[in-house]
């Protein structure tokens, strides 16, 4: 074969200033092709021979929020550099030959609970943190079992306001047909209200106070410091606003627009912290507003744990310890705070501390008990705005329980004082609370923020009650049962004592949001022509309603013929 010359190898080139194969004009750039790569990829390669594990993995266009909901270029198309698999590796498997330890499970009725890691997502992988369910235990009590599918970090946060357990509450009022609804107000809303106040002006002061025993303040929950709580017979009033002579005496001289007690006006102001049902029956009269409540309304009975993440069960939801249900907790509770403010005094005739004004609900022609100690203040807050034409103010009647001299200056401290109460930390709604006996001395600070989570709505209405009547100090009393299954027979742990002012500090509570929610709820109420409203807590929900009902509802409830002091005497 004859060699072939230079010149035949360059005439057979072709005439184009390219050589090589003939390429497609879908896919090139300036001439050069390429393969469809998406913005995520990273350009570092010209040709990849080995399979990559994330290019075909679900999910892989959506790898940025940016990008989410947008198609990713050459995302779906098929891979240049893909090696067909051998479909012999899709049948071939692996026998387990391992053994399955059991583990032993503990508890009555056969229930096992594993204790390892388990498979990872299962639902019973340790320290998952899957949604919780309620679910029946033994004994009637509840508990938490993990039902989630999700395991891992995907399920939700234990206690947070989803997981709480939907209860079916009763409404502390019926809502008649004739009632008309005007406002539904939910809390959200309320939470967004901002009023600023001063502190108030006192108009006159009525009653006495007793001097406080300090012995209470020392070494509060050690084991020589235990007192038993006694009963003692005082007499104790709770008027209502229009029953109240000296609130009519200032309505009829024009001295507000608003009249109320401090109990109805630390309810409206701690409303979005409420859980249970409560109502309260609102007059206009005139260019006059009387907030006020019910007969035997339920603002007048002291709440346990109501703010729990798992709150005491009633009795009709399988809680079979009637003691420690909502109303039997309340009971007790109520007539605690009635006997432990007289029985924290030194009763002296020569030592006490006179008002301006004798008792204005005493009569000792009627009465066969002594009064109890306390000071009723009435005072008057300016709810103005700028924009108001006139001044709108508010009186309200505050208390006070006792007087301590201080200790620098000599001078008179008054003083709030209220009990908190323990009923059995390991029953069903004690809200994860320590034992007040080993705990109150060396972890104060702990039983007192456990305190402020269950019982925040309660102790919001005992500061603000406390700023209202411009207290020094309030003392909280901390009362247990000397046996858990007994709520009969209590035993006092100790005292201790707070500025209101900085109590509420520590448990986030604005004074300035409750009289925004206060005069709005005022002006609702002048919007409308006079007559009898209502305003309710929806049991279930965090909303307010507020109705307008009859003139002469809940007058027929009102037994006849009994004095007002002597139907709103407490034990």
């Amino acid at each position: 074969m004859a060699p072939i010359s230079l010149e035949d190898i360059v005439g057979a080139l072709p005439a184009t200033e390219s050589w090589g194969p003939t390429t497609a004009s879908g896919l090139t750039l300036n001439g050069v092709p390429y393969a469809p790569f998406s913005k995520a990829d990273k350009l570092g390669r010209m040709a990849d021979w080995t399979e990559s594990k994330d290019r075909d993995r679900p999910g892989r266009n959506q790898y940025n929020r940016n990008y989410r909901d947008q198609q990713t270029f050459g995302g779906t198309a098929p891979t240049l550099f893909d090696v067909e698999k051998n479909n012999d590796e899709t049948t071939f498997s692996v026998v387990d030959n391992t053994r399955t330890v059991r583990s032993r499970g503990f508890g009555r009725g056969g229930g096992t609970v594993f204790r390892g890691r388990g498979q990872r997502g299962g639902p019973a992988q340790r320290g998952a943190r899957g949604a919780f369910q309620r679910v029946q235990g033994r004994g009637g009590q509840q508990q938490y079992d993990n039902r989630s599918n999700r395991g891992g970090r995907g399920g939700r946060r234990f206690g947070w306001r989803d997981d709480k357990p939907q209860r079916n509450r009763d409404a502390s009022v019926n809502v008649k047909p004739d009632w008309q609804m005007l406002e539904e107000i939910d809390f959200n809303r309320l939470l967004k209200l901002n009023l600023e106040t001063g502190d108030g002006e006192d108009i006159d002061n009525y009653g006495f106070l007793y001097f406080y025993d300090r012995t209470y303040d020392k070494q509060p929950g050690a084991k020589t410091s235990e007192k038993k709580l006694s009963v003692v017979e005082r007499a104790v009033y709770n008027v209502t606003t229009s029953h109240d002579p000296i609130i009519n005496e200032l309505a009829d001289k024009d001295e507000a627009t608003i009249f109320t007690t401090d109990n109805i006006l630390s309810m409206l102001m701690c409303s979005p912290r409420s859980v249970y049902s409560w109502d309260l029956v609102i007059l206009r009269q005139g260019n006059k507003v009387f907030i006020d409540k019910r007969e035997g309304s339920a603002l007048d009975m002291v709440t346990v744990n109501e703010n729990a993440a798992d709150a005491p069960l009633e009795t009709s939801e399988g809680n079979k310890d009637s003691i420690n249900s909502p109303g039997g907790l309340m009971l007790e509770a109520t007539h605690i705070n009635n006997v432990f403010p007289s029985q924290v005094v030194v009763e002296s005739e020569n030592a006490k501390r006179e008002m301006s004004n004798e008792h204005p609900f005493y009569n000792p022609n009627e009465e066969t008990d002594p009064p109890a100690s306390k000071a009723y203040k009435y005072r008057r807050f300016d709810l103005s705005l700028e924009k108001d034409e006139e001044p709108l103010h508010l009186i309200v009647r505050t208390e006070l329980d006792a007087v301590v001299k201080n200790n620098i200056s000599g001078d008179d401290q008054f003083l709030t004082i209220k009990a908190l109460n323990e009923f059995d930390t390991k029953a069903q709604g004690s809200g994860g609370a320590l034992d007040w006996r080993s705990k109150l001395t060396s972890q104060r600070g702990a039983v007192v923020a456990t305190e402020m989570k269950n019982n925040s709505c309660k102790l919001a209405r005992w500061t603000t009650q406390s700023i209202l009547a411009k207290a020094d100090q309030m003392k909280l009393g901390f009362v247990s049962r000397a046996n858990p299954k007994d709520n009969n027979h209590h035993v006092v742990l100790g005292v201790l004592g707070y500025k209101p002012r900085e109590f509420a500090a520590q448990m986030n509570l604005n004074l300035a949001n409750g009289w925004g929610i206060v005069r709005t709820i005022t002006d609702m109420l002048m919007s409308r022509s006079e007559g009898k409203y209502v305003l309710v807590k929806d049991p279930n929900k965090p909303v307010l309603r507020l109705y307008e009902v009859p003139a002469n509802t809940f007058e027929e409830e009102v037994d006849d013929g009994l004095p007002v002091q002597e139907e709103q005497e407490e034990e």
